[in-house]
């Protein structure tokens, strides 16, 4: 059963003052990987949604949760 995540990266992101492109430096992906995270088009692996978490200090069920 594959389930897709919802996320509020981008207001996150937005809050922190951080671009697509300096978010995914601190993430080591693509800005293009951000811009589909945040469109939900993009389901993070497990060790990415980790790194995610830690930029903004939050637990990964704080971020994404299933439709």
């Amino acid at each position: 059963m594959e389930v897709s995540l919802n996320n509020e990266i981008r207001n996150l992101r937005k809050n922190k003052n951080l671009s697509q492109a300096e978010f995914a430096k601190l993430i080591d992906v693509s800005r293009q990987t951000v811009n589909s995270i945040e469109n939900g088009k993009y389901d993070p692996s497990l060790p990415l949604a980790f790194k995610i978490a830690r930029v903004f200090d939050l637990r990964i069920e704080e971020l994404f949760f299933p439709d």
